[in-house]
């Protein structure tokens, strides 16, 4: 009996102990399942096969958003294949291999390899895919829309309740998407892509060749097409259809398909020319003094892109608060760049804002390194009439 009374005292201890242990092996558990599920979640990254050296002769998809997303994918522990619509080689246009987030991708031989052996996409079948996501570059336009098993498998994985994202010309993959319902996919859906204003601007080359301008066939298929500035960062998620507007929404379009996934995304690191873009986004957004954050932190920035911003930001100016956007961004980086024509397009500006006295003293230290210079003189000449 008084062993039977001692073993009832102890019991209560006991019992929260064991309680305490099951607990814990029950957090443990759930732990190792959702970091199972992650590591499952199989995304397949569709890019461009049309290009040829280095879209010089035709143009192919580009690397950079590729390598932004990619980093995405593998920092969450995705596992990742690479499809085009003939698969084996393709080729990116044009880039810049020096570029931080480009070389650690190019360091990684095994994301390498398949990027040289990409996979045929009549091979690929949806129960294989969380999500697809659709790599942009102007060679999307070419071949993407006209691969048909593409369609397929886009809207399958859609139906099978996974997610589908496309950044910049991406969403070019998705103009003739059909449902089961019979319906486009971007029907009645938030979307966004390469603007019809910065094809203008940006596109020239081969917009001649192109069957269709991207933003029109969008609407035309349905869309609640929406956009932000030229080149700004833009993301529409409607549901598990996920679009970007730009290279610049590349990282924010991988995250929005990450999280789509019912992940919760590892913190990512934007890179300089993102991070200087988004100081842009919240200055024409009315925070006048977020250009300051250049001057304060310049090795934090890619300054050169603000004044460059500027200059292209003017073509597309209506109003003059526009016109004194593109002036303040132009002047911002007016000393990093360096460059007479950028001086030229300061003076020009100042002198339609009425800022007279502002165009003499720019056109007056342009002419002082450069006496001779005769488009600034002629400007002068103009301005003191």
């Amino acid at each position: 009996m008084k062993g039977e009374h001692s073993m009832k005292s102890t019991n209560p201890k006991l019992q929260q102990l064991v309680s305490k242990i099951i607990a814990l092996l029950v957090l443990m558990t759930l732990s190792i399942q959702a970091s199972a599920a992650m590591a499952t979640k199989k995304v397949v990254m569709i890019v461009s096969g049309y290009g040829q050296q280095e879209g010089e002769e035709k143009p192919g998809y580009e690397f950079d958003e590729f390598s932004k997303a990619y980093q995405v994918f593998k920092d969450n522990g995705f596992s990742v294949d690479i499809a085009s619509p003939k698969g084996g080689m393709v080729v990116a246009d044009q880039y810049d291999p020096k570029k931080p987030y480009n070389a650690v991708v190019i360091s990684d031989k095994a994301i390498m390899k398949k990027l040289d052996n990409t996979l045929k996409t009549t091979s690929l079948k949806a129960k294989d895919y969380d999500a697809i996501f659709v790599v942009g570059g102007k060679g999307a336009m070419f071949d993407l829309p006209k691969d048909k098993a593409l369609q397929s498998l886009i809207a399958d994985v859609y139906q099978n309740q996974g997610s589908v994202a496309a950044v910049c010309h991406g969403p070019a993959a998705l103009v003739d998407v059909k449902l089961n319902s019979g319906e486009y996919l971007v029907a009645n859906k938030k979307i966004n892509s390469f603007t019809n204003e910065e094809e203008k601007l940006f596109g020239k080359k081969w917009m001649s060749q192109f069957e269709f301008m991207l933003e029109d066939k969008l609407v035309e298929r349905g869309a609640k097409f929406q956009s932000s500035e030229i080149m700004l960062s833009h993301v529409a998620v409607d549901g598990r259809l996920i679009t970007g507007q730009n290279p610049s929404s590349t990282t924010e379009v991988a995250l929005a398909l990450v999280e789509s996934l019912g992940v919760t995304p590892v913190e990512t690191k934007l890179g300089i020319e993102d991070l200087t873009m988004s100081v842009i986004a919240s200055f024409l957004s009315g925070e006048k003094d977020a250009l300051k954050k250049l001057d304060k932190n310049p090795e934090k920035y890619h300054v050169p892109l603000a004044g460059m911003y500027g200059f292209y930001f003017l073509k597309v100016a209506e109003s003059d608060e526009e016109f004194e956007n593109a002036l303040a961004l132009m002047t911002t980086a007016q000393e990093a760049i360096n460059n007479p024509k950028l001086d030229m397009q300061i003076a020009k500006t100042q002198h339609q804002l009425g800022k007279t006295q502002q165009a003499k003293a720019t056109l007056d230290a342009l002419l002082s390194s450069k006496p001779d210079y005769q488009p600034a003189l002629e400007l002068l000449k103009t301005i003191s009439l």
